[in-house]
């Protein structure tokens, strides 16, 4: 009796081992593209044989040493649903399989943005009926080397059951084309807010990069856990070294306290998140602490702190007191001060936060970080005291460069794309000048990784946010990224929706993703659905100077240069050999724009657009298109020495 039954646990797990098995993607309601060679792919036990049939084919492989085999269908025309079933020693037969066109969306929160919070989001759930159009979500997921499946995803149609989960600019995108060209659209959303493009990018590309190579030689190659608890270590060395001083919870009662001496704290610029400071990238909890001196007559009146907004989680505390806590990162915190807590002449105001991934630390508008007293208002924004008091073990997807790629892109190598729609950036704008290598070196790497040519990869530039106050006198890192998005269409087969229009200074998610998703159709109906169409905005092609006037000539006119209601052409400064921009009146004539100022007779350079909030600016193309951002000089910008460093 034992023999038979230890015979039948044998068997089973010979068959269990046995077992053909998909990547998720291969899965109920997937979208195959059209018109290409359609790669299949599995797992199995080695040397096993395995059929895959689909519609009228039949493919026939082996399974390789290492346990994967794959097949390549022939091309299939527009159409489904069909079924797709592999046979090995087990059957899997998966339905309702579209073929049609499929795109991959990839980036930061902006591409992650979910179609329930766009403008109008209500009516567009409503009206969402389009079963041919397929949303594949991919499941957040880190990974120190390449994985070969996803951690989680599945397939789901667009109606109003679904859609308010879906990407906002892969929606509207794909609502787009399925409008003009009736035929499935598939996307593919992996996607995660708040990070750099290094984590997308996997490590033979930095390997084979002059620019990068001498970075991932000090990177690891281990496993998640390994890597997290080397992570944290290195983390806290970098923090103590900083700080000057362990990262303890000790004594950490008394840190509200009024009484309590921070003088040997470190400082943070404020508002502003940590990771563009000296702090860099922790995850963790912090401390920071503001003194401030109030007068008899202060104290007599109603008192509402201010804190703009607090990336993750906060305790408020004034004078020891507690006056509020939240944790929703992107809230504004405002808190009622009780009476009798304020006192006449030093006053502390404290706050614990916690950070769990991504930014962290106290962010927003420095009119939002204020104690109002009364009818007074205290301003709150500059350097603030800080202490880390524990450092987070576990790893956020900036912590090291390709955990992304490896736990979220390379699980989808080779499926079958039309292309790309990538939406990120914000988190590199610290490293612009850098990102004119680190972005082509992305685009570069996946088209090599899918070995389907050099595919469409269009993207999105960054809209106004004003992050850092930055312009022309200061200089911008905003401005800055969106000149190396712009450097990246020298790359062939690439497209940019220009956003200055629609974004919002105050808020770095702007809600209309509908014309972005719209101004990447219109790229791809015309660029390869034979849609003939102006797609693009004007773009800045030569100066010519002319006594004290700059006479600047565009490309992507369309039927010409314009700005909405005939306004007057808002946006331009001017310089000489100073390099101090002023302000400058702009004309439009015969489609080229004259710049001039009365303050500078001898004029070198022109900026258009270049400030971190570029909200007025309103150079467009008859066809509604806006211009994006320019300079024509070459001069060094405040990001040409930032380059990304790996935590040691």
């Amino acid at each position: 009796m034992k023999k038979s039954i230890i015979f039948i646990f044998l068997l089973i797990s010979i068959l269990t081992n046995a077992n053909v098995r998909m990547p998720l993607i291969f899965s109920d309601g997937m979208v195959l593209q059209r018109d290409k060679q359609i790669p299949i792919w599995g797992f199995a036990d080695a040397n096993e044989s395995v059929e895959v049939h689909f519609n009228k084919q039949i493919k026939k492989t082996t399974v390789d040493k290492n346990g994967k085999w794959t097949v390549n269908l022939s091309p299939e025309k527009a159409g489904g649903p069909f079924e797709l079933i592999i046979i090995g020693k087990n059957k899997i037969t998966i339905k309702n399989v579209l073929v049609g066109e499929v795109w991959i969306c990839s980036g930061q929160s902006n591409m992650e943005f979910q179609v329930f919070k766009t403008m109008n989001a209500e009516k567009e759930i409503a009206d969402a009926n389009y079963p041919m159009i397929r949303h594949f979500s991919v499941a957040q997921d880190l990974s120190g080397t390449p994985k070969d499946d996803l951690k989680q995803g599945k397939w789901e149609e667009a109606n109003k059951e679904n859609v308010g989960n879906f990407t906002a600019v892969g929606y509207y995108f794909a609502r787009k084309l399925y409008s003009e060209l009736k035929i499935p659209i598939g996307i593919i959303n992996t996607s995660w807010g708040g990070t750099n493009v290094e984590t997308w990018t996997s490590r033979e590309a930095f390997e084979k990069s002059n620019e990068f190579k001498n970075m991932i030689a000090d990177v690891p190659s281990l496993n998640v856990d390994s890597i997290s608890k080397l992570y944290a270590r290195k983390m806290k060395e970098r923090v103590e070294k900083i700080q000057g001083t362990p990262v303890s919870n000790d004594n950490e009662k008394s840190f509200k306290e009024l009484s309590f001496n921070d003088n040997s704290w470190g400082e943070l610029n404020t508002p502003g998140l940590w990771e563009n400071q000296p702090l860099g990238d922790l995850d963790g909890v912090v401390w920071m602490r503001k003194t401030i001196t109030l007068s008899a007559e202060d104290i007599k009146n109603k008192a509402t702190l201010s804190l703009a907004k607090i990336d993750d989680e906060d305790i408020t505390y004034v004078n020891g007191i507690e006056v509020g806590r939240n944790t929703q990162w992107d809230a504004r915190r405002i808190y009622q001060i009780p009476e009798n807590v304020l006192k006449e002449g030093k006053n502390v105001i404290a706050v614990r936060i916690v950070d769990n991934s991504g930014g962290g630390g106290i962010y927003g508008e420095s009119q939002d970080l204020k104690l109002t007293i009364g009818s007074k208002v205290i301003p709150l924004d500059g350097n603030w005291k800080f202490r880390v008091i524990m450092v987070k073990a576990a790893l956020s997807p900036n912590s090291y460069p390709s955990l992304l790629y490896n736990a979220m892109v390379n699980p989808l190598v080779p499926y079958g794309i039309q292309g790309v729609l990538w939406y990120q950036g914000e988190a590199n704008v610290w490293r612009a000048a850098e990102y004119k290598k680190s972005f082509p070196l992305m685009i570069n790497d996946w088209r090599t990784k899918f070995k389907q040519g050099n595919f469409p990869f269009y993207f999105v530039q960054l809209s106004t946010f004003d992050e850092f106050g930055g312009n022309s006198q200061k200089g911008s890192r905003w401005a800055e990224l969106r000149e190396a998005q712009s450097e990246t269409l020298k790359l062939p087969n690439t497209g940019m929706a220009v956003t200055t229009d629609i974004g919002n200074a105050k808020d770095i998610h702007p809600t209309n993703k509908q014309d972005i998703g719209l101004r990447l159709a219109a790229t791809a109906l015309n660029n390869i659905y034979g849609k003939k169409q102006v797609y693009s905005g004007p773009t800045y092609k030569s100066q010519e100077i002319k006594g004290n006037q700059i006479i600047l000539t565009f490309d992507n006119i369309g039927s010409g240069l314009s700005t909405p209601n005939n306004d007057e052409l808002k946006g331009f400064e001017i310089a000489g050999k100073d390099k101090v921009f002023h302000p400058a009146k702009a004309i439009i004539k015969d489609n080229k724009i004259i710049v001039s100022s009365d303050k500078v007779q001898n004029p070198v350079a022109v900026h258009y657009g270049w400030a971190d909030d570029d909200t007025t600016i309103n150079l467009f193309n008859k066809e509604k298109f806006p211009a994006s951002p320019f300079r024509t000089d070459n001069w060094e910008m405040i990001t040409a020495n930032e380059k990304y460093k790996v935590s040691k």
